[in-house]
C-alpha cells in the first residue's frame, strides 16, 4: 500500500511539473506563429493525439503545427483504429458552441407541432435552393423538424438580398413575410429597424458558410445545400 501511495504521489508531482512546461511550449509556439504568420488569428493551441504535433484553432478551422513551429499541416486527422475523424469531432464542438449561443429571439423560427429535431439554416432570400427548401417547409414540420432561420445574403452587406432580409425582419409577421419574399408573393416593403442580419453574416463567415442553404444541427453537424425533408429527418435520426 505504501508503495502504491508513493507511486501516486510521484505521478502527481510529475504532472504538476509537466503542466507549466506544456503551457510554456504552447506560449512559445504561439509566439513563433505570430512572427511567421501574423495574419493567422490563433484562438487556442493544444497538443494533438500525435506526439510532437500541436492542434491550432483558427476560427472554426483546425491546423496542425510541429512543436518547433517549422511545419504546418492543413487537413484531417483520423483515428484508423477507432474509425473516427478526430478533426471533425472537435470542429463540431466549436460549431455547436457558436450556433447555440444565438438567441432564439434573433432567428425566424418555424416550429414543428411535434418536434423531434431542430435545424439551423443560413438562408438567402434570392437563393434558388433556399426557395425550394422553404416551399416545402410544411414537409419539414410534418417530419418533426423545427427550422430556425438565420440570414446569409451571399451578395453581402448593402445588396438587394441584404435589404430584403432586413425588410422581412422588420415586418409585423416575420414568418409570413419570409414566405412571401421567397415566393415573390407580395414581399414586405423595404424598411429598416434594429435587426440581427449583420450578426448572422458575421457568424456565417466565422462558420465558413460558402453557400446557401447551409444547415447546422445543435450538435454542430453540417449539411451543406438543399436536402429533402425525409432525407434530412433520416440523417438527423442517425446523428450521435
Amino acid at each position: 500500500m505504501k508503495k502504491i501511495k508513493r507511486g501516486l504521489s510521484a505521478l502527481l508531482v510529475g504532472s504538476l511539473l509537466l503542466a507549466p512546461v506544456a503551457q510554456a511550449n504552447k506560449n512559445k509556439l504561439k509566439e513563433i506563429l505570430a512572427e511567421r504568420m501574423p495574419s493567422l488569428s490563433v484562438e487556442n493551441i493544444q497538443p494533438s493525439e500525435i506526439k510532437g504535433l500541436y492542434e491550432v484553432m483558427v476560427g472554426t478551422n483546425i491546423f496542425y503545427v510541429s512543436e518547433d513551429g517549422k511545419y504546418l499541416i492543413q487537413g484531417r486527422m483520423f483515428d484508423l483504429e477507432a474509425k473516427k475523424d478526430l478533426t471533425e469531432e472537435k470542429l463540431r464542438g466549436v460549431r455547436a458552441t457558436l450556433i447555440n449561443a444565438v438567441p432564439k429571439a434573433e432567428m425566424i423560427i418555424f416550429k414543428a407541432p411535434m418536434q423531434k429535431y431542430v435545424i439551423n439554416i443560413f438562408t438567402d432570400i434570392d437563393c434558388g435552393y433556399c426557395r425550394k427548401l422553404h416551399s416545402e417547409i410544411d414537409q419539414y414540420l410534418a417530419e418533426g423538424i423545427t427550422v430556425q432561420y438565420l440570414f446569409f445574403p451571399r451578395a453581402g452587406k448593402g445588396s438587394s438580398s441584404y435589404k430584403k432580409a432586413i425588410a422581412v425582419w422588420c415586418a409585423d409577421d416575420r414568418n409570413a413575410a419570409l414566405t412571401a419574399a421567397k415566393s415573390n408573393n407580395n414581399p414586405p416593403p423595404m424598411k429598416s429597424c434594429d435587426n440581427p442580419v449583420d450578426k448572422h453574416l458575421a457568424l456565417g463567415e466565422k462558420l465558413d458558410v460558402r453557400g446557401t442553404p447551409m444547415m447546422i444541427t445543435p450538435q454542430g453537424t453540417v449539411f451543406p445545400g438543399y436536402m429533402p425533408a425525409k432525407k434530412l429527418a433520416a440523417a438527423l435520426s442517425q446523428e450521435k
